[in-house]
């Protein structure tokens, strides 16, 4: 009993202290930026007193404004201006595109993002691994496979920013009733954490293990 008790205080305290500890860390770690601005527009300067956070709003503003600039015709010779200085900086320039390519692939908006949760055969036959559909391969792996053939990310638990990039042909997938959100949490949480109710149509059949092999 007094086991059963500790375990299920545990599981109350955890994760609240790990959501405080990580907010504690952001808004420590935003904070400085207010020290950037001149004395006389600190915000303490206009109260009289410190407000813990006011890093984390301002940061929040600055991003939100450079997005508003970058996304008229102004903005967007700023930005081609900028790229170009740093392309010719030595070493800046290929950490700078190398980042820009991640950051542009999985924040942007025209669906080059993760697009659906599917199920991959994966390391072995007969073994799945929940993975995501980036997209469509480029011309210059595609003359080499099926040209429908698909890029997977198979991400591994319990830290999906590493993992694997898989090549696949479209019937080698299977779709999963589960949302891209919650396919995340299952692999976070290592299997434990199951989407709660179906939401899309029911995910089409696996094969049976004999039948894949005898199609090798």
């Amino acid at each position: 009993m007094f086991k059963r008790y500790l375990i299920t205080g545990l599981l109350v305290w955890i994760p609240l202290a790990l959501t405080l500890w990580i907010l504690d860390f952001v808004i420590t770690f935003m904070d400085p930026i207010v020290l950037r601005l001149p004395p006389s527009l600190r915000p303490e300067q206009w109260l009289g007193f410190r407000i813990p956070g006011t890093g984390v709003v301002l940061a929040a503003v600055v991003v939100f404004l450079t997005g508003m600039l970058a996304a008229n015709i102004i903005g967007q010779r700023l930005v081609i201006w900028w790229e170009s200085i740093l392309g010719r900086i030595p070493i800046v320039s290929n950490i700078y595109r190398s980042v820009k390519q991640v950051s542009d692939t999985l924040l942007a908006q025209d669906g080059h993002s993760f697009r659906r949760a599917v199920l991959v055969e994966f390391p072995q036959r007969g073994q799945w691994a929940v993975g995501f559909v980036v997209g469509t391969v480029g011309s210059r792996i595609s003359q080499h496979l099926d040209p429908q053939s698909l890029t997977v990310y198979v991400p591994t638990a319990p830290n999906p920013t590493s993992g694997y990039t898989l090549i696949v042909a479209p019937g080698e997938v299977h779709d999963v009733d589960m949302s891209v959100d919650e396919a995340l949490k299952f692999v976070i949480s290592m299997g434990v954490v199951m989407p709660n109710a179906p939401h899309r149509a029911p995910p089409q059949s696996l094969p049976r293990a004999a039948e894949t092999v005898g199609k090798v």
